[in-house]
């Protein structure tokens, strides 16, 4: 069969021939998130990384079954990844999906929305509150602001750089907006911050929101989800004796693989539903190469179809 396959680190996967896979169940794919989770796996730098080549990227996806079903599953640990026209699914990781949802769509969004979801449902115990999205103009970004806001989020600030892209947040449930440079003024006194930037923008941020928090014995969760800015932070020690701040990671290893299994069947018929905006762009696994190297477009996720 086909598949997009990584042979080196420092190159993009070509469109090749690999064997079958293996398994009890092996299903057709129909579509598979070019996420960003997916391109650090290919190029080596994630932190699951193992250096094994050559392998076929992808995480996640929708296929369909023998039998006609439509599934959105998670890749087995250590099997061929998703970007491939068959693989093999263990239904223990697997959602059935209702026929007329939008396979594209599904294999776009479930991935990223899956980052914040799993941050307040499984990392943050949420309940309410209200929430800062730092780095809140990409696609994850875009999607953390409406899930914020399905979980009952009293409020919503979306901050980034880009003062076009904030704009649209507030279409999609943000109740302000804030440039990166201003994150102290508007979001002081908020009760959790979904971090997809690390790095520089967040020490600065972080220093910003502590000083003008009117209390600083009030809890604040700051949950690091992304690196998008960097993967090192330098931050001073005072700030974590000067308030009552609460730092964690959310992904894989920090969260159990049985309790972000146990999340996706109320988040696949969310984006199935269409309440959640995903913004998808199918293209042919055979122009995987072309795929790679092309940015995608500001909140946009590339999906690569068999």
């Amino acid at each position: 069969m086909y598949a997009a396959v990584v042979r080196s680190f420092d190159e993009p996967p070509t469109y090749d021939v690999i064997p079958e896979p293996t398994g009890s169940e092996v299903v057709e794919v129909v579509a598979a998130g070019l996420h960003p989770r997916v391109r650090s796996a290919a190029n080596g730098t994630h932190y699951t990384s193992e250096g094994s080549l050559p392998m076929v990227p992808g995480i996640d996806g929708v296929a369909r079954s023998a039998e006609g079903e439509l599934l959105y599953f998670v890749a087995e640990d250590n099997a061929i990844g998703t970007m491939a026209e068959r693989a093999a699914v263990d239904r223990r990781r697997a959602v059935v999906l209702s026929e007329g949802t939008d396979p594209v769509a599904v294999a776009a969004g479930m991935n990223p929305a899956m980052s914040s979801w799993i941050a307040l449902r499984r990392r943050a115990n949420f309940h309410g509150g209200s929430v800062l999205v730092l780095g809140a103009t990409g696609n994850a970004g875009q999607l953390a602001v409406q899930i914020a806001k399905h979980l009952g989020a009293s409020k919503v600030v979306g901050a980034g750089r880009d003062p076009e892209r904030l704009k649209l947040l507030t279409s999609l449930g943000a109740d302000e907006t804030v440039g990166l440079d201003a994150v102290g003024a508007v979001a002081a006194d908020v009760d959790v911050v979904l971090d997809y930037l690390w790095g520089e923008p967040t020490g600065q941020a972080m220093s910003a929101i502590l000083h003008a928090r009117s209390d600083r014995a009030r809890p604040l969760t700051w949950i690091q989800i992304g690196s998008m800015a960097a993967r090192e932070l330098t931050l001073p020690s005072y700030l974590l004796r000067a308030a009552a701040l609460t730092i964690i990671g959310s992904g894989q290893g920090s969260v159990s693989g049985r309790d972000i299994l146990a999340e996706l069947p109320e988040l696949a018929a969310l984006i199935t539903s269409g309440e959640l905006a995903v913004n998808a762009r199918p293209v042919p696994l055979a122009e995987v190469g072309k795929a790679w190297a092309e940015p995608a477009a500001p909140g946009e996720r590339v999906v690569l179809v068999p």
